[in-house]
C-alpha cells in the first residue's frame, strides 16, 4: 500500500538538489530566464530518453560522449538557441562553456547541457558564461527554472509527488519540462527534467522511464514535427533512502501523463486535447498505428479546431494508415456518441448535434471500433488553429 499527494513548488521539495534561471539576454524581455541549472550535493545517477531525429543537437550529442553508466551533479540549460545543425563546433562550444563553469564550481562532474530554440546558430558562449555570476548555486527556484526554458510556452510545465509508503517512510520525484510546438510522437518531444531522492536502482531507472514515456510523452502529437532536441532526463540523489518500484512506478506515470497532456493543452495556440483510441485491431502494431496516424493528421486537426464532426476524416486516415481495417466493421465514437457504423452511415441531425456537443469541450475522446481482433492503443493530440501558424511564421524573427 502507498499514497501518492501532490506537492506545490515542483523541483524544490526534492532532497540533495539546487536549482534557479537568470536572464543573460538571450531572450528579449528581461524579466524571463534563458539560462538555467540544476545541482546535486552528490554525485547522481542519470536516466535518459532522447529524440529519434537523426539530425541530434549538440547537447546529446555531447552526452553521448560520456561512458555508460556515468554519473553527473551538474544540468546547464539554455533557451532560444537549440545548438543544432552546428557540427563538431556545437559540441566544442558545450566543452568551453562547461571549462569556464569548472573555474566557478571546481566540484561538477560530467556536466550535462540541454538546449532549445532556434535550429543552425551556434551557443552565444559570452552570454551563457555570464550566468555564472548571476546564478545562487545553493538556491532553489523551481520556477524560476522552469521559466527560463520556456520558448513559445504559453505557461510554465512542473509537477510534484510526495509518495508515502505503507511504515510512514517517503519520497518524491518532480519535473519540470518544456514543450508545445515539435511535438510528435517519436521520444521525448520536448525537455523534461525529472528529480527523485528515492533510492531507486539503475535498472530500475533505465526500465521505468523508457515504459512512462510510451505512455506519454511518445503518445502525444501537436503537429507531427520530430525535434532534434527532444531529451527526457531521470537523476536520484538517494537523499531519502526509501523505495518502492510499484509506488515509483504510479508516480512516474502519473507524473509523466500529467505533464504531456500539459505540452498539449499548451500546443502553440490548441484549443483542445482529444485522445484517439484505436481498438479490436488485429495487432498491437495496427492500433498503435492508426491512433498515431489520427493524432498526427493535419485534416483532423482542423476539423477538432473548426468543432466539424466529420467522421470521413477519421476514417479517411485509419484506412491510409495501411492497417487491416474494413469500412463493413468499423465503428467511429465521439465521447458515447456512434457517429459512424455500416448501419448509420451518415449523420442525421440529432446524432451531429450530439457530436457538436461533445466537440465543443476542452476535451474528450474519439473511439475507432475496428472489430477485428483484441488489441487497442491510444494516443493524443490537439486542435491546430491560426495562433499556431502566427506562432511558426514568426518563430526565428
Amino acid at each position: 500500500m502507498f499514497n501518492i499527494f501532490p506537492l506545490k513548488n515542483g523541483l524544490d521539495n526534492v532532497e540533495g538538489f539546487f536549482c534557479n534561471g537568470v536572464n543573460v539576454g538571450l531572450k528579449k524581455s528581461e524579466t524571463d530566464g534563458d539560462v538555467a541549472f540544476i545541482r546535486s550535493d552528490t554525485l547522481c545517477d542519470v536516466s535518459a530518453v532522447f529524440t529519434k531525429n537523426r539530425f541530434a543537437a549538440a547537447p546529446i550529442k555531447h552526452f553521448r560522449k560520456y561512458p555508460k553508466g556515468f554519473q553527473t551533479n551538474f544540468l546547464l540549460m539554455n533557451a532560444k538557441n537549440a545548438n543544432a545543425m552546428t557540427g563538431k563546433k556545437g559540441v566544442e562550444d558545450i566543452e568551453e562553456v562547461f571549462s569556464q563553469l569548472k573555474k566557478k564550481l571546481p566540484d561538477i562532474h560530467n556536466p550535462i547541457m540541454s538546449s532549445t530554440g532556434v535550429i543552425g546558430y551556434r551557443l552565444n558562449k559570452e552570454k551563457i558564461c555570464s550566468a555564472f555570476d548571476k546564478f545562487d548555486f545553493c538556491s532553489k527556484d523551481s520556477d524560476a527554472t522552469a521559466r527560463a526554458i520556456m520558448t513559445t510556452d504559453r505557461f510554465k510545465k512542473e509537477m510534484c509527488f510526495k509518495v508515502e509508503l505503507e511504515d510512514g517512510s517517503f519520497f518524491h520525484i518532480a519535473a519540470i519540462c518544456k514543450g508545445a510546438g515539435m511535438i510528435n510522437p517519436a521520444m521525448a518531444t520536448m525537455l523534461c527534467f525529472i528529480l527523485t531522492d528515492a533510492n531507486i536502482p539503475k535498472a530500475d531507472m533505465d526500465e521505468l522511464l523508457f515504459k512512462a514515456s510510451e505512455q506519454s510523452f511518445n503518445s502525444i502529437s501537436v503537429d507531427g514535427d520530430t525535434s532534434t532536441n527532444d531529451s527526457l532526463f531521470l537523476l536520484t540523489s538517494r537523499k531519502r533512502k526509501t523505495y518502492d518500484k510499484e509506488a515509483f512506478e504510479e508516480a512516474l506515470n502519473k507524473l509523466t501523463k500529467h505533464l504531456s497532456l500539459e505540452i498539449l493543452r499548451d500546443g502553440e495556440g490548441s484549443n483542445k486535447v482529444v485522445a484517439f483510441e484505436v481498438c479490436g485491431a488485429k495487432s498491437y502494431e495496427d492500433a498503435l498505428k492508426a491512433s498515431k496516424a489520427l493524432s498526427n493528421s493535419l485534416l483532423v486537426k482542423t476539423a477538432l479546431f473548426g468543432e466539424d464532426p466529420n467522421w470521413g476524416r477519421i476514417a479517411s486516415t485509419i484506412g491510409a494508415s495501411e492497417i487491416e481495417c474494413s469500412e463493413e466493421d468499423l465503428e467511429i465514437f465521439y465521447d458515447d456518441v456512434l457517429i459512424y457504423s455500416k448501419e448509420q452511415p451518415s449523420l442525421d441531425k440529432e446524432t451531429e448535434e450530439k457530436a457538436y456537443k461533445v466537440m465543443k469541450q476542452n476535451s474528450y475522446k474519439i473511439t475507432c471500433k475496428l472489430n477485428l481482433g483484441d488489441f487497442s492503443a491510444i494516443s493524443y493530440g490537439c486542435d491546430l488553429s491560426y495562433e499556431y501558424v502566427k506562432i511558426n511564421a514568426d518563430y526565428r524573427t
